[in-house]
């Protein structure tokens, strides 16, 4: 049977996609940044071998039939401009090595997987609204790397599509979720709804959705195509 590996799926947006694509059937291999954890591969994307280890441990379990990639693991932290300079580089580097090198590694390491099989395959990035409209001052670095990762998936969709390699990405807005909680709250929590049409943030449930859709059942001609999931808070 094949495999679908799902990274940063223990909690939030990844959690809710790893129960949504076994829900309907498919074998899924999860990652966590530490083990112990529901037989999730532990990986830590600061380290830049990780990926590299997470994916051949992917491979050796699905028995080399890993038929997409969900790249979700993400790391969202306050980086100051008044930290120190060394501080303030390190986290910089941490975010972009988390939520969008490790993405490109994996991408890289599945589509020459499906070159060589001549199988094609799908990759879905979860992205973000910063993206496209930036974010709070002390986030330039996932925005930064979320535009990056935007600008990747384009890329490989134009690139791969004729050898049936197939690209997607979803853009969420506030998520609920562990990682945006304490982000909202720091901004006013409630008052930051009325940026967001919808009057509510949207559930990991429903991005999972998305994640799904894209993962089984978009259809080819949909390669490059980035689906927006914000409350319409950013249409564009």
């Amino acid at each position: 049977m094949s495999y679908i590996l799902v990274t940063g799926s223990s909690r939030g947006i990844g959690a809710a996609a790893h129960d949504a694509l076994a829900q309907r059937g498919v074998k899924v291999i999860g990652h966590a940044t530490r083990g112990g954890d529901e037989g999730r591969i532990a990986a830590d994307f600061r380290d830049p071998l990780a990926a590299q280890i997470l994916w051949e441990e992917a491979m050796a379990r699905s028995g080399g039939d890993i038929v997409a990639v969900v790249n979700n693991a993400g790391l969202f932290e306050a980086n100051r401009l008044d930290r120190s300079d060394i501080e303030w580089l390190d986290a910089w580097e941490d975010t972009l090595r988390i939520n969008l090198t490790a993405a490109a590694q994996l991408s890289r390491f599945a589509v020459r997987h499906w070159q060589e099989r001549g199988t094609g395959g799908r990759l879905v990035h979860v992205a973000s609204r910063a993206a496209y409209r930036g974010d709070s001052p002390a986030h330039w670095h996932y925005a930064a790397a979320k535009g990056g990762m935007v600008a990747m998936h384009k890329s490989i969709a134009r690139a791969y599509a004729k050898e049936g390699v197939l690209s997607f990405a979803v853009t969420p807005g506030f998520t609920d979720t562990a990682m945006a909680g304490d982000y909202l709250e720091s901004r006013g929590g409630a008052g930051l709804l009325a940026d967001i049409p919808l009057g509510r943030v949207a559930t990991p449930e429903e991005i999972a959705s998305i994640i799904t859709f894209c993962a089984l059942d978009a259809p080819p001609s949909m390669t490059g195509a980035v689906i927006d999931a914000n409350g319409a808070s950013f249409v564009r």
